[in-house]
Order: structure tokens, then C-alpha cells, then sequence
């Protein structure tokens, strides 16, 4: 005697919320169309504390604000949405499909090379930043960033990427030459990339430091005698984002059972020599990779 739709949804609701359980956040909703007893269990706390990572309590008493929430469907989904933890220095949020972690360190809590010098980088909030503060590059001629993140914390055997977010000023000048280099390290992991944050420029850019003509006539030259080898190189470019910010893709690794370590992602350019200025940065994102 075969068994229909009718025979499983009369199996008890404790049982089917266990079932769904172990599938993911998007198969529970999709499983909400089967029947009225798939639907109670699809949104039942049983079902979705599983989706939420173990130690979401720990992380909620990080949060800036209180998260409220009247069940754990609406809390995961709320957490889908990012929320600012640790005195507004990293937000934290889910992967909707999957339920995986997802950090973004900003950029007060990232290591930038001369970041407190004000005649190379100021500090100061841009209201469409999900942090307090972004740094602005105003000039320097030795290009280094560098973040960290234990690994600890992020969701095991995921494939995760790291993503420089960031906008270009449109007087911002200096960042299309030379390419710039990534790498992301976690143990023997070693990502590296040859990036490019400003691979398009419309028009000469309008130097804004004290080096105006010297840097003019540095571009010319750059663009004019580039070296041929570097240039077949095919250079990563950013990608837009939907909230207006643009990313670059560092790197990735594989997070295998989230034992301890440090993830290392690293953006620089130092072999130009040559003053950049206008590069604004909003943090680094670690997400998992699509």
C-alpha cells in the first residue's frame, strides 16, 4: 500500500518538526505548503532553534540593542538582517538559505597602516555605513590593510570568502595603478589574488593632496610605460553591492570543524610608490562563498 501526502501528514507533529528540523531554513518554508500539520511544525521552535547556531544566546548579549523576537522563526530571520555587536565595532548575521554565520569587522576593527595619522586617513560617519565610522584615505603612497577573525566562531565545514567593502570618492585618485594584492590565510590555507579597486577611470582624476602635478605626471606615466608582464595579469574588480557599497573579494578558505585559528586577510600596494588617495573603507565581510 503506497503512502500519500494524506499518510505523512498524519504522522504526529512533534515527529514531522523533527524531520524538518534536520533539512534547511528554506526547505522548512517550502515545507509549510504541504498540509496544516506541516505548516505547525514548519514554524514550531523546534524547528527553527535548529537553524539557529548554537551559541546565538552568547552573540545576542554581544548585540548593540536588544533584539526582540516572539519565536525563534522570527528571530532567525531578524538575524538575517545583521545586527551590530561588540560596541558597534562588528555586525553579525545569518546566511538565509543555509543558516552559516556571517561577520563583518569594520573598519575601526581592522589594522590599517598610518589609520591614525590624519594627514593619511581621517575617520568620520557616512550616514549609509552600518558602522559609527568609516576611514578615508587621504593620502599615502604605502597601501596596507589587514584583518583577523578566529575561525572559531564561524560555522564548520562551510567554504567562506573575505570581502573589502568599500566606495571610491569621486575625486579619488592614484588606486587604478599599480594592482593591488590580497591574500587570506587560515593554517596552510593560502588564497592570493592580484585586485584591482578602481579598474575603470572616467577622466582624469582631480588630486586633492599636496602632490597634485608630481602625481599627474606619475599616472601619465604609469598608464603610458605600465609594465607589458603585469598587464596581461588579469586583475580582480570590484563588484556593486545592493546597498550602494562596493566589494572586493579578498579571498577564500575552507572553515573544516571551526577548530581554533586565525582567518588572516590582507589587501596592500607598495611596489607603486605613488600617493592614492579617496579609497573610503567600511570594514571586511566574511560570508560564505556562493
Amino acid at each position: 500500500m503506497g503512502t500519500g501526502c494524506g499518510d505523512i501528514c498524519a504522522l504526529p507533529e512533534g515527529c514531522i518538526s523533527d524531520v524538518i528540523s534536520l533539512t534547511s531554513p528554506v526547505d522548512a518554508c517550502r515545507s509549510a505548503a504541504v498540509c496544516t500539520t506541516f505548516r505547525s511544525a514548519a514554524v514550531s521552535d523546534t524547528v527553527w532553534e535548529r537553524f539557529l547556531p548554537p551559541d546565538y544566546r552568547s552573540i545576542l548579549s554581544r548585540a548593540v540593542q536588544p533584539v526582540e523576537y516572539s519565536s525563534k522563526k522570527e528571530l532567525f530571520f531578524r538575524l538575517c538582517e545583521s545586527i551590530l555587536i561588540d560596541d558597534g565595532k562588528m555586525s553579525f548575521s545569518l546566511e538565509k538559505s543555509s543558516g552559516a554565520k556571517c561577520y563583518m569587522l569594520s573598519a575601526r576593527q581592522i589594522f590599517i597602516v598610518w589609520g591614525d595619522t590624519p594627514e593619511y586617513w581621517i575617520w568620520h560617519p557616512l550616514p549609509e555605513s552600518r558602522f559609527s565610522e568609516v576611514a578615508e584615505l587621504v593620502d599615502v603612497c604605502w597601501l596596507e590593510i589587514r584583518g583577523k577573525i578566529e575561525s572559531s566562531i564561524l560555522t564548520p565545514k562551510t567554504t567562506y570568502a573575505a570581502y573589502l567593502i568599500f566606495k571610491a570618492d569621486p575625486d579619488s585618485g592614484g588606486l587604478g595603478f599599480v594592482n593591488q594584492e590580497t591574500t587570506v590565510k587560515l593554517g596552510a590555507q593560502v588564497s592570493a589574488h592580484t585586485v584591482n579597486v578602481q579598474p575603470i577611470v572616467s577622466g582624469r582624476p582631480r588630486y586633492r593632496h599636496r602632490l597634485y602635478f608630481l602625481n599627474q605626471i606619475w599616472d601619465a606615466m604609469l598608464e603610458e610605460h605600465a609594465d607589458a608582464e603585469e598587464n596581461k595579469i588579469a586583475a580582480r574588480a570590484p563588484q556593486s553591492r545592493a546597498d550602494g557599497w562596493m566589494e572586493m573579494e579578498m579571498g577564500e578558505f575552507y572553515n573544516d570543524e571551526g577548530e581554533d585559528g586565525e582567518v588572516e586577510m590582507n589587501l596592500m600596494e607598495v611596489k607603486g610608490g605613488h600617493w592614492k588617495s579617496g579609497l573610503i573603507i567600511q570594514g571586511i565581510e566574511i560570508r560564505p562563498k556562493k
